[in-house]
């Protein structure tokens, strides 16, 4: 009998899409409530997201197809521990932003190099085996990273709002969307341009949400935005899940 063609990774499509925006804002706001709102600081939230991110990647890595619900969980914890990567550089280390940025994107780029070398590509489709999937999982954390540094490098250094931030990262997302539809540019590469740039997409919105308004966000608060990301991302893995059942 010829084996079934099996991918531990979410189908690629704007569901996807939808449900990567807001798990990077709710990784945005639930991180800033750990280690701020709380007053636990940064090494603690790394400690508390990190015991939370490694549970459920075990558990994800046990899986044998995909699940909606421990997949976007672990997603979501790459975003949380991110910030809490993210903001423990910048500021317990005192590299800035700038410098936070860069160590981050070099970190990416050293995983994508070594995933091409070992499988000659970076598709995410299928990923099947443990060892692939790792080298997934990693690059998600060092992109989500990445999102929040860049993210706050966009506000503090360059000084933009965090509305001004959102915009200009969705106006990347949208010109990756349409180079994606009208040119013959790779595939692979684009999903990986959009996979980057959905973070600080998050990472800008998510403070929007939440800073105060001397400081041109919302003040809606660390835990009612994070209760309302939860709300919204529970209600599109219902629809995800539903929708794999259906298959």
């Amino acid at each position: 009998m010829e084996k079934k063609n099996i991918n531990k990774i979410a189908t690629i499509n704007l569901l996807f899409w939808l449900m990567k925006i807001v798990a990077t804002t709710l990784g945005e706001t639930l991180g800033d409530f750990i280690s701020m709102t709380l007053n636990l600081g940064y090494s603690t939230g790394i400690v508390i997201t990190g015991i939370f991110f490694f549970g459920l990647l075990f558990i994800q890595l046990k899986t044998k197809n995909y699940n909606p619900i421990v997949f976007w969980l672990v997603i979501i914890a790459t975003t949380t521990l991110g910030t809490e990567i993210s903001d423990f550089i910048d500021r317990s280390l005192h590299l800035g932003y700038t410098y936070g940025s860069l160590l981050l994107l070099l970190g990416l780029i050293i995983t994508l190099f070594l995933w091409y070398m070992k499988y000659g590509n970076l598709n995410v489709s299928p990923i099947i085996e443990n060892k692939k999937e790792i080298f997934f999982w990693i690059t998600v954390l060092f992109s989500n990273s990445l999102g929040t540094a860049f993210g706050d490098y966009l506000g503090d250094v360059i000084g933009l709002s965090y509305l001004q931030g959102a915009l200009l990262t969705a106006l990347i997302i949208i010109i990756v969307v349409l180079l994606h539809n009208f040119t013959k540019l790779n595939e692979v590469f684009l999903f990986w341009l959009a996979f980057v740039f959905t973070r600080p997409f998050g990472a800008t919105f998510g403070d929007f949400l939440t800073k105060p308004i001397a400081k041109r966000g919302l003040d809606l608060g660390t835990l009612q935005a994070s209760l309302v990301s939860i709300f919204v991302m529970l209600i599109m893995i219902y629809f995800s899940h539903k929708k794999l059942i259906k298959k």
